[in-house]
């Protein structure tokens, strides 16, 4: 029982010849509410947010700073084959180049439980680059990974890549994964999938961008997270079928789709098919002449989909 429930495969070359196939499938992969502890366990220490990712950051940063990945492996030629391995900076490896000198640094914005914003450092690697395009934050991604802790402990691992909801995933996964590049696919005479040009990394993860004080199977409370991802092709997700791509109802532009509630239901815009509540459906309202702007009838500067008065 790992924390990333199972989903139910499709075949693969009916998810790559069907343009709505990732709609067919919801993760529940690194859901926030799954896999409790036992109700009699001890109550766990509610910690505060700044002072616990100050502690993160430290855990995270001594980690990249005594680790390195088998880049030298990944100066070869042919690399669609290869697996990222981490290792101690010791002995016979005391020369090699530290992670803390190859990561990049990404912030992420956490709204803590006292409603006070509290920046996190995301951490990502890239060991290879794709050739096709970065996810937005929100849309579904095929991949392959492996999920750790910093004592290297394995929580859960797909070697068989997974189709992922990216919208339903941890903070830190769905931020991080927006850095990587698709790669190119062909399709075999025998209906098999072939990959080639995917991007291959690492993200290392504060607890505040993975499950901070809800503890998993096998995640104790409070841990920092190492995932290693393959990202191999992505699909442009519009979770309301409303015709605008859910990475488009970013109303407030700050760069994460969840936040954005036009209509105050409680309902995120990219989940809500009548986004001003107005009673007719969102794509009723917003582009109804074909040319590519927002319809805005009464000229208030508020498109029609987003104003009730509209």
């Amino acid at each position: 029982h790992y924390p990333l429930r199972r989903q139910r495969q499709m075949c693969i070359r009916d998810r790559f010849l069907s343009n709505k196939f990732f709609l067919l499938l919801i993760a529940s992969f690194l859901v926030i509410n799954s896999c409790k502890k036992d109700d009699d366990e001890a109550t766990i220490e509610d910690r505060d947010y700044t002072e616990q990712y100050v502690l993160d950051q430290q855990l995270i940063e001594d980690y990249l700073k005594t680790h390195f990945y088998n880049y030298k492996d990944f100066e070869k030629a042919n690399l669609d084959n290869l697996e990222i391995t981490l290792d101690s900076i010791y002995g016979e490896n005391s020369n090699r180049t530290p992670l803390y000198d190859q990561i990049i640094k990404k912030k992420v914005p956490v709204i803590d439980k006292n409603g006070v914003m509290v920046d996190h450092n995301l951490y990502y690697l890239l060991a290879k680059s794709g050739l096709g395009q970065k996810p937005s934050n929100v849309d579904s991604a095929y991949v392959s990974y492996e999920g750790s802790l910093l004592n290297g402990k394995v929580f859960d691992q797909r070697k068989v890549p997974v189709w992922f909801d990216l919208a339903a995933l941890i903070k830190g996964f769905r931020f991080g994964i927006s850095e990587f590049q698709s790669g190119e696919y062909s399709v075999n005479n025998d209906g098999t999938i072939s990959f080639s040009n995917y991007s291959m990394g690492l993200l290392f993860i504060p607890s505040g961008l993975a499950y901070f004080s809800s503890a998993q199977t096998d995640i104790p409370e409070y841990s920092p997270l190492i995932f290693k991802i393959s990202l191999f092709t992505i699909n442009e997700s519009d979770h309301d079928f409303d015709g605008i791509l859910s990475k488009n109802e970013d109303i407030d532009k700050d760069g994460d789709p969840l936040n954005d509630d036009s209509n105050g239901n409680s309902i995120p815009d990219m989940y809500d098919n009548d986004d001003d509540g107005d009673g007719i459906l969102t794509k009723n309202e917003y582009d109804q002449n074909e040319d590519g702007i927002p319809d805005d009838s009464d000229s208030d500067l508020i498109p029609d989909y987003l104003d009730t008065e509209g």
